[in-house]
């Protein structure tokens, strides 16, 4: 556990009305020690303007990092915000993923030196991802009986996780797994993220850059925990990304899993 303050790298891309729910989240956190960075791959001035009037309003240290528009660069984006971090433990969250009043709390928790957590997401559907956006719906004060009435009308897949907190226990896992890796909501302590030189962005398209991640930490001795019924965030709805490298991208993240690869091919020291 760390009683230091932790970074909170929010990515985006032209999603404003999804952005601002998940900042509003932020906002509502019942753990005030931490910094929010937002973490953005190009997005235009709506963005921009969107992120400026929260930041005026922020309870707690808010600030904008950007690069240029030139096709998808996640790992690129996570990486200037790992740079202009203060905090000694980084969270990544997705710019879709709204977090529980104690997603920082939780985290908190269950930080410990040699491992790092990925955490777990709700699932919205279209349909009332469309009202959360329209009706500015605060999907972190839902109560107990919303999220019943919510499951059983199938707009999320699952409730149990977001009313069921379990302790720190029997959640390390020894042998690496692609099983729940979520880099929406992924947490790392930042010694351990310069360790293995970041994300990489010599990954081309989207899709495995998190489990690239997961597997240059454990080859370098960096263990995993699984942070579901403690770190649940609603992901909110989107159309999925063309996966136009999945195939080749996850070629690379198992030969790197082979070969016990640690360092990122392109990555943090690359930006300095």
């Amino acid at each position: 556990m760390t009683d230091g303050l932790i970074t909170l790298i929010v990515t985006t891309y032209n999603r404003p009305d999804a952005l601002e729910a998940v900042l509003e989240g932020c906002f509502t956190q019942s753990d005030r020690n931490f910094e929010i960075i937002v973490a953005d791959d190009g997005s235009t001035e709506v963005t921009r303007d969107c992120i400026a009037r929260l930041a005026a309003r922020s309870p707690v240290p808010l600030r904008h990092v950007w690069q240029e528009d030139i096709g998808f660069r996640l790992a690129g984006a996570r990486n200037r915000g790992i740079e202009a971090a203060q905090g000694e433990y980084i969270l990544i969250l997705d710019g879709d993923c709204v977090p529980q009043r104690d997603f920082i709390e939780q985290h908190r928790k269950l930080a410990r030196r040699g491992f790092m957590v990925t955490g777990s997401r709700i699932l919205l559907d279209e349909a009332y991802t469309r009202q959360v956006l329209e009706r500015h719906i605060a999907l972190q004060s839902l109560r107990f009986a919303d999220k019943i009435r919510l499951r059983a009308a199938g707009h999320l897949n699952k409730a149990l996780q977001l009313i069921v907190k379990l302790p720190d226990v029997g959640r390390e896992k020894r042998r690496f797994s692609y099983r729940r890796i979520k880099g929406c909501n992924m947490a790392i302590w930042r010694s351990d993220l310069e360790l293995v030189n970041g994300f990489d962005e010599s990954f081309k398209g989207w899709g495995h850059e998190d489990a690239d991640m997961v597997v240059r930490l454990f080859n370098a001795g960096v263990m995993r925990k699984d942070g579901a019924f403690a770190t649940e965030v609603f992901h909110l709805w989107h159309r999925e990304a063309q996966r136009d490298q999945a195939s080749s991208n996850k070629k690379v993240v198992l030969e790197r899993e082979m070969d016990r690869t640690t360092q990122a091919a392109k990555g943090l020291r690359e930006h300095q």
